[in-house]
């Protein structure tokens, strides 16, 4: 082990925001800056996600020089940098390393490129999931197309691509990298080998000379520019290392680095991940498979969309009231919504949610968001009930991902980790488990992905030998919950129920009748 004094700075491109994170060696949190942010719909493309690098630098540029300025920090405090990101989104460069154009992880534009490609190459999407692990939902190869077709003119000035954890540590190194974690979320990519298949990019004619080097998360890429340190706060020579993508980093900052282990981050998205022995993946192309940040481990991932947001609408549509009482209280909403819905019977009293549907990435679309068997007796049938019947609908998905998932990886389970936004309360934490019929542990540092970011930065630095024993010295744990057996039985009966309430709402949606939550491309 190599010299422990001094901080490292973790740089996070998440989905709704982007944060920096200072950490010293032991894992402690120093400070943290965060900004909100959106990545609006091009109106001329329906289902863009557009990603602003220039706008979203500046935000990730404030919030570097705040987090320092709370820690009471200078650049020269700050031995390394690594960062980490929403997966699936990619940047595009010209020969020069300027960015062209960027979509951020969720952006489902190519529908017409989809069926053209299954159109005209019927086994190459299936041929890239046995390879990859990835279907055509949200990987690159139709976005790439999409691109050649509608703006030819960054098409043809296209020199290299990367992920936006990889484009983070350009603009502070100017080296341009990808590593397997992210990398692998493409399409493009072999889990076998942990590099790019160059052969699915020629098949689906896209040219072999775009990818960059891939370099294992936790390794050196290169040191903090001049201009990256005066944009920044960071000293210029500062060490810049891999990082890796959010679900992967955030399952390492949890412990989850071996097989047959397993974890739910709780965040926008909910991800449900087990850690499989070898990477086989699945003939339905149900589940998705993801390279580890571990060298030898591969993830079967399934994906509860948008929690996160379902919460958030709840909050800011119904909850004006309880936002003001939290803030009186000095309590965080959620908290109080939580103490509400705590007092409600497991069940819900029959409210039905439909949100996200279960993981089934070869058809990959959700029902239109909708509460069912509503009541018009408001003590029965308000808010609190409401709330609760939201919380327990995200487990209750989560658990089928996480039977799906570990079925595939042929593990059986014997606990289960919780982190993210999620897991800070108690009461869901309560429900998981029992949904679930698996002990929850809770660590103690929940937000786990930039957590695991500076892990990698103490590994480049030397400071540990591999990303497992980074992991090993620093999580500490902050509660198990054991599962109820009597609430578990209920749990099962529920997901029962919701299973067959929720099939004739994507009928409703196949019918054109309703509108899906979300679709992916093609479909």
């Amino acid at each position: 082990m190599s010299d422990a004094s001094g901080y490292v700075l973790a740089i996070d491109a998440g989905t709704g925001s982007g944060r920096a994170v200072i950490f010293d060696s032991t894992g402690h949190q120093i400070s943290v800056d965060q900004e909100e942010w959106t990545h609006l719909s091009d109106p001329r493309f329906p289902g863009s996600m557009e990603f602003d690098c220039k706008a979203n630098w500046a935000l990730l540029k404030k919030c570097i020089a705040t987090a320092l300025k709370k820690a009471n920090l200078s650049g020269d405090d700050i031995r390394a940098v690594s960062a980490t990101s929403m997966r699936e989104g990619i940047v595009i460069y010209d020969e020069d390393g300027n960015e062209l154009w960027a979509c951020a992880n969720v952006d489902s534009r190519a529908s017409e490129e989809v069926r053209a490609l299954q159109a005209n190459n019927p086994e190459l999407e299936r041929d890239a999931y046995r390879v990859s692990g990835q279907s055509f939902a949200l990987g690159a190869i139709p976005r790439i197309k999409w691109l050649e077709r509608h703006l030819p003119e960054v098409y043809e000035k296209m020199g290299k691509l990367s992920m936006l954890s990889d484009w983070i540590l350009m603009r502070l190194s100017g080296e341009i990298a990808s590593d397997p974690s992210n990398a692998g979320t493409t399409g493009i990519f072999s889990l076998e080998h942990r590099t790019w298949d160059l052969d699915i990019a020629r098949r689906a004619g896209i040219k072999d000379t775009i990818f960059p080097p891939v370099v294992e998360t936790g390794t050196p890429i290169g040191k903090v520019t001049a201009k990256a340190a005066a944009d920044t706060g960071l000293k210029e020579g500062t060490l810049v290392v891999m990082g890796g993508g959010d679900v992967q980093l955030g399952a390492l900052g949890l412990g989850v680095s071996r097989p047959g282990q397993a974890a739910v981050l709780g965040g926008t998205f909910w991800q449900e991940v087990v850690n499989m022995p070898n990477p086989v993946t699945d003939p339905n192309m149900r589940i998705r498979i993801n390279p580890h940040v571990v060298p030898g481990v591969s993830q079967a991932e399934g994906i509860a969309f948008m929690v996160g947001m379902t919460t958030r609408w709840f909050r800011d549509a119904f909850c004006q009231e309880e936002t003001r009482i939290a803030k009186e209280r000095g309590i965080d909403v959620y908290a109080l919504l939580e103490e509400m819905s705590a007092k409600v019977p497991v069940g819900a009293n029959g409210i039905i949610p439909i949100f996200s549907d279960v993981m089934n990435m070869g058809a990959w679309y959700h029902a239109a968001p909708s509460l069912l068997n509503l009541s018009l007796d408001a003590s029965q049938c308000g808010k609190p009930q409401i709330f609760r019947a939201i919380q327990e609908n995200a487990a209750i998905v989560a658990s089928e991902n996480l039977t799906m998932a570990a079925s595939l990886a042929g593990v059986t389970l014997d606990e289960l980790v919780f982190a993210g936004g999620a897991s800070k309360g108690t009461l869901w934490c309560q429900i998981l488990a029992d949904a679930t019929g698996l002990p929850v542990k809770v660590p103690v540092v929940t937000e786990a992905t930039a957590f695991a970011a500076g892990l990698a930065a103490w590994v480049g630095l030397g400071v540990y030998d591999s990303l497992p024993e980074a992991a090993d010295a620093a999580v500490r744990w902050e509660k198990r919950i054991e599962p109820d057996a009597t609430k578990h039985g209920l749990y099962r009966d529920i997901a029962q129920r919701w299973r067959e309430a929720y099939a004739p709402q994507r009928d409703l949606v196949d019918r054109g009748i309703t509108q899906s939550m979300w679709k992916a491309p093609g479909l």
